[in-house]
């Protein structure tokens, strides 16, 4: 009789979503959103940065972007928050993220880094980061109608080389655990957490540019207020 092979068969991909989430904000919520969505993603893991190596310290503590983050996902049942970066001491290297990840989930497990367009372009500056490929799938997002020859062309020459080499299909992201590159159009919301800051400071209300939880959080607890600001929460 012949030898029966029973072949493993990959779960669905999980979606990594790194950021300081300073506050988290519907930009990033729709963001994981349409790209689980599109990828077919099992899960959206958040992961709020404790000390992030490549840009400016977060301007509220790890406790209270967390609390935010956890606000802000309770009730999707496909995302989760991951809290293994802000909890660890020193800073945080997705790389290193990863390598966990990877000993958690299996060498067979579709990882996907979801990132945004500005974030992509940064990625030389990254610990390792050559090696995210070995560990994982990147997704890019933009919005619509993104003028792609300008983003290319504003590229180093690393990451041109990345693009032509690994761009790929969703259908390929599916069916291998790492490797791959993809670019997905996304809905234009033009919100950012300095904005939201910014907004704040001013003493104006932001609502509607975040979960009214976080803002609720963000009044309570008087995160990125002026002094002189009062709790405007209720108008």
């Amino acid at each position: 009789m012949g030898t029966c092979v029973v072949e493993t068969i990959a779960h669905a991909p999980i979606g990594i979503f790194g950021g300081t989430f300073d506050p988290i904000h519907f930009g990033h919520l729709r963001l994981a959103e349409e790209l689980a969505e599109s990828l077919a993603l099992e899960t959206v893991r958040f992961m709020p940065t404790g000390c992030p190596p490549h840009r400016k310290p977060p301007h509220t503590d790890a406790a209270h972007r967390l609390a935010m983050v956890q606000r802000a996902t309770q009730n999707n049942p496909r995302f989760e928050v991951d809290t293994r970066e802000i909890a660890q001491q020193g800073i945080s290297y997705t790389v290193e993220t990863l390598h966990a990840l990877r000993q958690e989930l299996g060498s067979r497990r579709p990882i996907c880094l979801l990132l945004g367009a500005d974030a992509f372009l940064g990625l030389p500056h990254w610990h390792h980061w050559e090696e995210l490929f070995d560990l994982a799938h990147i997704a890019v997002a933009h919005r619509p109608g993104f003028p792609q020859v300008a983003w290319q062309n504003a590229m180093p020459e690393s990451l041109r080389g990345v693009l032509s080499s690994r761009q790929s299909t969703v259908t390929a992201l599916q069916h291998a655990p790492a490797g791959n590159l993809v670019t997905l159009a996304i809905t234009a919301l033009d919100i950012s957490a300095t904005h939201i800051r910014d907004t704040l400071q001013a003493g104006r209300n932001p609502r509607y540019l975040l979960p009214d939880t976080v803002l609720d959080y963000i009044y309570a607890h008087q995160l990125y207020l002026s002094p002189h600001i009062e709790n405007t929460s209720k108008l």
